[in-house]
């Protein structure tokens, strides 16, 4: 099957691999119909993370070809939406709403790889959902949103306590940050303020439900949330970047008692001021996004055409064209890519 590749950081090639099949009797055999580029899988690409050869991918959508003998919530036919980590779904960890945390965790890139024409899926119980039939070819792109980007942000917005009468900031305007404003709109956010300097993302950032756009950044944006509050600060903020100046800017915009969501991914060099940390006195939740949790609610509305977060992607290429999508992401050409197959 053909699949990418990312041999170094900056090469991506779309070479063959071998066809997956059943090794566990928990396992599903999915042939991809849409699968995409991740900010995150720019972290290697610009080698801040290893790459070597690497099976690249991990937000996936399409359709079971294959189940072993354990497996009794999907089965041959079914259009399924996966997590970009696997998980049991029986475990204690998974039954208390954690499952990127499940004892058995997986993260799919780099170890599945689903930037594919097929991928094996292991706890296929507890990693995929079934749609309620075949979906529209206009709703696949949503759908694949929810396997990772919609869920990530919908975690974010939960986290950070996004609800009716409160005033979300968002820091970060990529695909999850612009999730994260979809969700606090969806979760009945009084107020969203969305930081970015980019008129297309600002654009989006409104469709999706931003009342204010804030155009600056590090401690001249935390003081623009402070004005647009009262002083005060937001009570809920969205962390979608991952830097040291991203969080800062997430702590100094939150007001005492407010709640951070964090799902950008520190990198080695990241540090912070655990006295500033203190004295905020704010609550702080994040880390890999439970996506699992939420995707029949998330298919559900999707399914409903009551939100449309497909729209996050802006360029849409065949999987053969892999390495433009990411060239085109890593010159910010593109927020995000989908690659069809």
């Amino acid at each position: 099957m053909r699949a990418v590749i990312m041999d170094a950081p900056g090469q991506i090639t779309v070479g063959e691999r071998q066809d997956p099949r059943i090794i566990e009797p928990t396992d599903a055999v999915v042939r991809l119909t849409a699968t995409c580029i991740c900010g995150s899988d720019l972290w290697p690409y610009r080698g801040v993370e290893p790459a070597d050869h690497t099976p690249m991918g991990h937000e996936y959508v399409g359709i079971v070809e294959e189940v072993g003998a354990e497996v009794t919530t999907v089965r041959p036919g079914d259009f399924v939406v996966g997590s970009f980590v696997i998980s049991c779904g029986r475990c204690e960890i998974c039954r208390s709403g954690y499952p990127s945390r499940c004892v058995h965790a997986v993260f799919v890139a780099g170890n599945i790889g689903t930037q594919s024409e097929k991928a094996r899926i292991p706890f296929a119980d507890g990693t995929l959902v079934a749609t309620p039939g075949q979906p529209d070819a206009d709703l696949i792109p949503s759908l694949l949103a929810a396997s990772d980007v919609l869920g990530t942000g919908w975690f974010a917005a939960d986290a950070a306590g996004a609800g009716p009468g409160k005033t979300v900031a968002v820091v970060g305007d990529g695909a999850v940050g612009l999730m994260g404003v979809l969700a606090a709109q969806q979760l009945g956010a009084e107020r969203i303020i969305a930081m970015s300097r980019h008129a297309d993302r600002q654009a989006l950032a409104r469709e999706y439900g931003a009342t204010d756009i804030v155009t600056e950044r590090g401690d001249e944006g935390a003081a623009r949330i402070k004005e647009l509050t009262n002083g005060l600060g937001a009570h809920s903020v969205i962390e979608a970047v991952g830097t040291e100046e991203s969080f800062l800017q997430a702590i100094r915009s939150t007001r005492p008692g407010g709640h951070i969501g964090f799902v950008g991914v520190a990198h080695e060099g990241v540090t912070l001021p655990m006295d500033g940390v203190f004295f905020a006195q704010v609550h702080l939740h994040g880390g890999p996004a439970p996506v699992r949790r939420y995707l029949p609610e998330l298919i559900q509305l999707i399914w409903d055409r009551k939100i449309n977060p497909g729209t996050v992607f802006d360029l849409t290429l065949p999987l053969d064209q892999a390495s433009e999508g990411y060239l085109a992401m890593h010159e910010r050409r593109a927020t995000k890519v989908m690659l069809t197959l």
